[in-house]
């Protein structure tokens, strides 16, 4: 079996500040990486900015995300960019300050996090009449992001739990590989990944069957064992499974060994350590 491929988290935030500059040009500097994976919301003047919170003013294990406040998208610019990372000289970039900092020979997987907006219709397969305003509420900034991208001779993969955003990448840019992110609902997932023709679906850690963790809690997620095989489903669809976020080798090799085809990984090392378990 060929081991899956090794995509840093946020540029493995588990040991440097994530989403930014210096986290991804380390990351894509280890050999293991085969892709970054990054969180996209609009600046208040719409460019598209590197952060996962909604809010500045988050934090990680009782230290402050940023040292500034307020909502992402309310926020100027010039104050993102010089908001420091988690107590780091390390600043929240542009999409575009990271696509040119790291070389084009790494792949980048883009989530798609927020538009703009409180009101996200999050990992819900959405009813036909609410499609095309889903997709609407997205475009404008699907369309930013886009354009950056288009300078990038790397691989692309855009994903999101919001169908709204896959919707208007592949009104947008159909040439781009998307994915779904899979919350509780795996059926609504694979739902979306078909009704889009998503190459990749991107399910969390506990949704592989069969696995230990699949009866484990993680980030307040059913820890039942899953009806679906997701894994299965999915690849019989023909498309890849990434499975979100492993933090230690015991949990990549069990998701290894159920067949998934990448490991969002929060750390760097835990293939070399799960295969010498």
């Amino acid at each position: 079996m060929a081991s899956p491929s090794v995509i840093a988290h946020r540029g493995y935030a588990g040991i440097a500040p994530e989403n930014t500059v210096g986290a991804a040009v380390a990351a894509a500097n280890r050999d293991e990486t085969a892709m970054l994976e990054i969180d996209v919301q609009p600046a208040a003047c719409g460019t598209p900015v590197v952060i996962h919170d909604e809010r500045l003013d988050g934090s990680r294990d009782g230290r402050p995300l940023t040292d500034a406040s307020g909502l992402v998208w309310e926020t100027d610019l010039e104050v993102l960019q010089s908001a420091r990372v988690l107590g780091t000289d390390e600043t929240v970039p542009t999409l575009a300050e990271l696509l040119d900092a790291v070389p084009e020979t790494i792949g980048v997987n883009v989530e798609l996090k927020n538009p703009g907006t409180t009101e996200l219709r999050f990992a819900e397969s959405l009813p036909s009449a609410d499609r095309d305003e889903r997709r609407g509420v997205w475009t404008p900034f699907v369309d930013r992001v886009v354009e950056v991208c288009d300078a990038f001779d790397g691989e692309i993969l855009f994903s999101s739990f919001c169908e709204g955003a896959l919707a208007a990448v592949r009104q947008r840019a159909p040439e781009y590989a998307a994915a779904t992110l899979v919350w509780d609902d795996l059926e609504a997932g694979l739902e979306i990944a078909r009704r889009y023709d998503c190459e990749a679906i991107h399910p969390p850690r506990n949704a592989i069957r069969g696995t230990g963790l699949a009866t484990t809690s993680y980030d307040d997620l059913p820890d039942d064992e899953p009806a679906i095989d997701i894994v299965a489903e999915a690849h019989a669809d023909g498309r890849t499974v990434n499975v979100w976020t492993v933090t230690n080798w015991h949990q990549f090799a069990d998701v290894a060994e159920a067949g998934v085809d990448g490991i969002i990984a929060e750390y760097p090392g835990l293939e070399g350590v799960s295969s010498r378990r």
